[in-house]
């Protein structure tokens, strides 16, 4: 499945939103599309969609994806990358009237720069080859996510396992 989200802003995202639903129409994308649309104006025709999701439903999408396709809110690409997901993330822009200004795309910029953990996509045609060619793409990624919670487990099975001189058995 393929999670796309817009978040809350007020303003449309219908670039993003028209573009998958072309890549899936055409079948290009074969995956389930599930979509938050937020207020954006276009409505899906080939993907499932909701305006707006509970954090809940956010996190079960999110979970279940194996592509999570987010715009440029921190909030939105951070929960994947929480999960150990590679976000594809398509930042508004204020030329197709989808935010007061481009902080988005110069904020994940620098995000990809430093961290190298997203895949920025600031050209919508770009966007097709990215989730074509996902898997590959991270794999050649220098840096891999990991779960916060599975490296504490491995932390603290360590430093049990030192304390005991003998090995935790994994049930």
């Amino acid at each position: 499945m393929i999670f796309v989200t817009v978040g809350t802003h007020e303003q449309q995202f219908n670039r993003l939103l028209e573009y998958v639903d072309k890549l899936k129409a055409k079948g290009i994308i074969e995956d389930e599309v599930v979509m938050q649309t937020g207020f954006s104006t276009y409505q899906p025709v080939n993907c499932k969609w909701s305006r707006l999701l509970s954090y809940q439903d956010m996190q079960k999408n999110i979970a279940a994806a194996r592509i999570v396709i987010t715009h440029g809110g921190p909030s939105s690409f951070v929960a994947p990358l929480q999960m150990g997901k590679i976000p594809i993330v398509v930042p508004r822009q204020k030329q197709f009237g989808e935010h007061v200004n481009d902080h988005q795309a110069d904020f994940c910029r620098a995000v990809k720069e430093r961290q190298q953990n997203i895949l920025l996509v600031e050209k919508i045609a770009e966007l097709e080859d990215m989730i074509v060619n996902y898997e590959k793409i991270i794999d050649k990624m220098p840096v891999k996510q990991q779960s916060n919670n599975k490296r504490f487990n491995e932390e603290f099975e360590s430093i049990v396992n030192g304390l005991s001189g003998t090995a935790v058995s994994k049930k």
